[in-house]
């Protein structure tokens, strides 16, 4: 009996599931009905809007068409800063103007000699050095001062032949009254000239010719003299050396003028003009500055620093500036009037140069820009701004971060 009973408790139960199961699907259907009518409806809408939007299609067309400047200040993209975060950021406006542009070049120079104010002291026979009036480097000496004295076997040879040649001209000048007196007075006194000349060639000055005239005796040295007034800044001769034909023994500098040699960068080469002021000072001559003007622009570049060599010259009455110093060097050039805005407004990408134009009631729009000079504290505009415009000149940066988080860019090729 209870076998039974188990029985008839299964088929219950296997019923009681299948009628649950056919109200679930009841249910189901029910409520999903509704979904395929709304599908079936959305085709047949799709359908009908496809005709509607061809036509709507080619109405807005014809609107673009018709007002292109609205469609492109509409795309025009901008971020949108809040007066009470301006303020706190600290963003500063400023015009777009046309403004003369003055560029100032600052780099360093070192003094050199004036070439044009050297002198070297040589001599033209060999011999020996008896005696030497300048014996140290450094030393000034004045333009026909005495530097050596050079004793010449030759030297005195040529003058003892000189000596003879006088002699023998007088003696013809006695015996005058023959025939041939005036032929043998010609060619002696031609004789003695090129003695003199001879002597000349070999330094002898007219007043040493002179003295050996008078006296008849030949000049045991050769005084050397200074060609310029000027310092010593090398010394060859040593009491005592033999010195050859064109040996050099001393070079004199005038240092009352010296240059000052600058080095130029390759990029700012171009704006260099010869004639063009510029300042020079040295850090250990505090408050004192020289001014000068650009003597010559060297025709070659170095290799290793890619500069160019720019020459001054400048007084140098109490001989306070040394060859070899170090001077600040500072050229101002005039770009004329251009069309400018702060360094600080520019955000240069390293592609591109980006500002931030300010459309008023706290909206900047990010706008690519060709800049050209950089000059003191300006950039000069050559595309993407027009003058009258306004556009933010500190906080840019801050900006910049904003407008990059909300995705904001400026549009690719926009030039205004």
């Amino acid at each position: 009996m209870s076998a039974i009973k188990e029985k008839s408790k299964m088929k219950k139960k296997n019923l009681l599931i299948i009628i649950g199961l056919i109200l679930a699907a009841g249910i189901i259907f029910y409520f999903w009905k509704p979904g395929l009518l709304s599908k079936s409806k959305t085709a047949e809408s799709v359908k009908a809007e496809s005709v509607t939007g061809t036509q709507g299609h080619s109405e807005e067309t014809k609107e673009t068409q018709v007002k292109p400047e609205v469609a492109e200040a509409q795309e025009t993209p901008t971020v949108e800063i809040s007066p009470e975060k301006q303020q706190l950021i600290g963003v500063k406006i400023t015009e777009v103007s046309v403004k003369p542009l003055q560029k100032i070049i600052r780099t360093v120079g070192r003094i050199e000699y004036d070439e044009r104010r050297l002198g070297t002291v040589n001599t033209k026979i060999e011999g020996w050095i008896e005696k030497l009036y300048v014996d140290y480097t450094g030393r000034y000496v004045k333009k026909g001062e005495p530097l050596a004295e050079i004793y010449s076997p030759e030297l005195v040879a040529t003058q003892q032949e000189f000596i003879n040649i006088l002699k023998w001209t007088r003696q013809s000048t006695e015996s005058r009254g023959n025939k041939y007196s005036p032929m043998i007075s010609k060619d002696a006194d031609a004789m003695v000239e090129a003695a003199k000349q001879r002597l000349r060639l070999w330094d002898i000055s007219d007043a040493q010719i002179k003295k050996i005239e008078e006296t008849g005796k030949p000049v045991r040295t050769l005084t050397i003299y200074s060609p310029v007034s000027g310092y010593i800044v090398q010394k060859m001769a040593i009491q005592g050396m033999r010195v050859m034909p064109g040996e050099k023994l001393f070079d004199v500098a005038d240092l009352s003028t010296v240059w000052v040699v600058s080095d130029i960068y390759e990029y700012e080469l171009s704006l260099i003009k010869t004639g063009q002021t510029a300042k020079i000072s040295l850090s250990y001559l505090q408050g004192k500055e020289f001014s000068s003007t650009v003597d010559y622009i060297y025709p070659t570049i170095s290799g290793e620093t890619r500069t160019a060599k720019v020459r001054f010259t400048i007084s140098n009455p109490g001989g306070q500036l040394k060859p070899q110093m170090f001077t600040n060097v500072e050229i101002k050039i005039d770009m004329g009037k251009r069309l400018a805005i702060p360094d600080d407004a520019v955000i240069d990408t390293g592609t591109r140069q980006i500002v931030y134009v300010d459309k008023g009631e706290g909206y900047f729009e990010p706008r690519e820009v060709m800049l050209g000079v950089r000059t003191e504290g300006f950039r000069e505009v050559v595309m993407g701004l027009k003058a009258g415009e306004k556009v933010v000149s500190s906080a840019t940066f801050l900006i910049d971060s904003e407008s990059q988080l909300k995705g904001v860019t400026p549009l690719s090729g926009h030039k205004h």
